[in-house]
């Protein structure tokens, strides 16, 4: 649950973009998913944001849920657009190990079912005005999440916090570096143990595959020049995979200035999965 104040205090401490983990506006769903929120908080939630001058805020907003139908995947995403977000993440539920979902599957939504969401509701998106950029971002002209975009570029990143991950980039001698902080409360507490828990350096072999997870992610292309200085390698390290998924119409490749794009497909969108199998 949220509060009037508390949003009022993190507009008022400078924070500028604020993400409310919706899930969706059925409380029915909401019970199935271990929220502890209902609809009406939920909707109150995004309402309060508005009202509290924040001016950017994000709704999260799931589909593909057990047992939900076309029509209930489209009216929850009906609602969240009619309490205009700058910013919807709106992404299919997926069954992650160790989860009680993982132990005990639900019924979910056939795959014929969950292509109609996702084509209808794209398109439901569309004619509100919200763009998508990524597999599961849409956003109003210039509300694009900064802080996701720079994951999805291989950005750096620090991690603060307890059981933080963090990535950073030592440009001067190439190498990649991953950092995890102290997962445990009490030992991150800890006066006598240092905050970081493991320092791991990105091996080359592994910095392909990182990249286009990420990257290939976006609906935009990214060039020969920033694989190059985001990976600290040559392009030639993955041209010859870059043109299998060429060939295989996942992926296209236009030249301007002297520079290569590549651009992901709408099939390599669709078959997001299959195309990164490519640079395994």
């Amino acid at each position: 649950t949220v509060e009037a104040d508390k949003f009022k205090g993190f507009f008022d401490a400078g924070v500028n973009r604020l993400s409310i983990g919706v899930q969706s506006f059925a409380s029915d769903k909401l019970i199935k998913l271990g929220r502890i929120h209902d609809s009406n908080q939920a909707k109150t939630a995004a309402k309060l944001a508005t009202e509290c001058g924040v001016t950017s805020f994000n709704l999260d907003l799931m589909h593909g849920l057990p047992n939900q139908s076309l029509d209930n995947a489209l009216d929850d995403l009906k609602t969240a657009i009619s309490l205009n977000p700058n910013h919807i993440s709106w992404y299919q539920l997926t069954i992650e190990p160790n989860t009680i979902f993982h132990s005990k599957p639900p019924k979910l939504p056939v795959d014929d079912i969950l292509w109609e969401i996702q084509d209808q509701g794209i398109k439901l998106l569309n004619e509100a005005g919200y763009q998508q950029y990524e597999i599961s971002a849409y956003a109003k002209p210039g509300y694009q999440c900064q802080h996701n975009l720079n994951y999805w570029q291989y950005g750096d990143y620090l991690g603060i916090g307890c059981g933080a991950h963090g990535k950073i980039t030592d440009t001067s001698t190439q190498k990649i570096m991953r950092t995890i902080k102290v997962k445990h409360p009490k030992g991150y507490l800890d006066d006598n143990r240092d905050f970081l828990d493991k320092l791991s350096e990105v091996d080359e072999s592994e910095r392909p595959f990182e990249f286009m997870m990420n990257q290939l992610r976006l609906h935009s292309a990214f060039s020969t020049q920033q694989f190059q200085t985001s990976t600290g390698l040559n392009i030639s390290a993955v041209l010859p995979l870059l043109k299998e998924a060429q060939q295989k119409n996942l992926m296209t490749c236009e030249t301007l200035d002297n520079q290569d794009f590549w651009l992901v497909t709408q099939i390599g969108q669709r078959y997001l999965n299959d195309l990164l199998e490519i640079f395994l």
